[in-house]
């Protein structure tokens, strides 16, 4: 009897150990869109050299379009449809001419290579990433 309940004990820590490392030790949890906006700004920061008037500028403009792109995800969920990859590359598009107007033209192109480069290797997993 004892040797089944060690067995199971053992079953039941493998699996949740299995689970955990899945969720990548985060509890599986999102991250909010202000934690989000805010790795993004540390990146492009560090990347592009950004000054304070332009990572103020771009903090609003990734608050606004993560907020607008997870109400149109949600709304989607419940209705039960799939998002609408369109309408969140329309998003991405007007996004990106605003990020455009706010860097100068060669951090604007690093910002795009950047963006490429995550694309191609499956964006950012950990939370949102690149949007």
């Amino acid at each position: 009897m004892k040797q089944k309940i060690m067995l199971l004990l053992a079953f039941a820590l493998a699996v949740n150990i299995s689970v955990f490392a899945q969720q990548g030790g985060q509890g599986g949890q999102r991250r909010t869109v202000e934690e989000r906006v805010k790795a993004q700004i540390e990146r492009l920061t560090t990347e592009l050299s950004l000054n304070k008037d332009q990572q103020t500028k771009l903090d609003s403009v990734f608050t606004n379009s993560y907020k607008a792109m997870e109400k149109m995800r949600a709304e989607a969920q419940a209705s039960g449809n799939r998002p609408d990859r369109e309408a969140f590359q329309k998003f991405t598009n007007e996004r990106d001419e605003k990020v455009k107007a706010i860097l100068t033209e060669d951090q604007f192109k690093k910002y795009k290579e950047a963006q490429e480069k995550m694309r191609q290797n499956g964006g950012n997993r950990g939370g949102g990433g690149n949007n």
